[in-house]
């Protein structure tokens, strides 16, 4: 499942996540990757922005989603969280109301990557 981390890096050309940019493009960037590859994205989860407390705004979906609108801005921390299934990326609920399953068992790998967005190329604040 090493395709979850080539789909996380896949997000991070300046191009990508860039200041000025929608994060709505970096959603489709990492499917574009996972799909290319031959995988799904775990769509009901994703990354997120970082600051006062570890989750806020913006919602960085790793699925291309136009209500995804807002831009990126100089010195906004964000997460790249892409979750990528073998199967079709459906997921089902425990109901210990925290453990996540693919809904096929298909097997299914995360990472999570923090980054600050600048006017060139972004700088990766984690390392694999």
């Amino acid at each position: 499942m090493t395709q979850a981390l080539a789909a996380r890096l896949a997000g991070l050309p300046p191009q990508t996540a860039r200041a000025g940019n929608r994060v709505y493009e970096i959603g489709r960037t990492v499917e574009r990757a996972v799909r290319s590859r031959g995988f799904s994205v775990l769509k009901e989860l994703c990354g997120h922005g970082v600051g006062r407390t570890i989750h806020e705004e913006p919602t960085v979906p790793n699925h291309f989603d136009r209500r995804f609108r807002s831009k990126l801005t100089h010195g906004l921390v964000i997460t790249i969280e892409p979750i990528i299934s073998a199967g079709d990326g459906s997921l089902r609920l425990d109901a210990d109301g925290w453990t996540y399953r693919t809904r096929d068992r298909s097997l299914a790998a995360h990472y999570e990557h923090s980054l600050v967005v600048t006017e060139g190329a972004p700088i990766l604040l984690t390392v694999a």
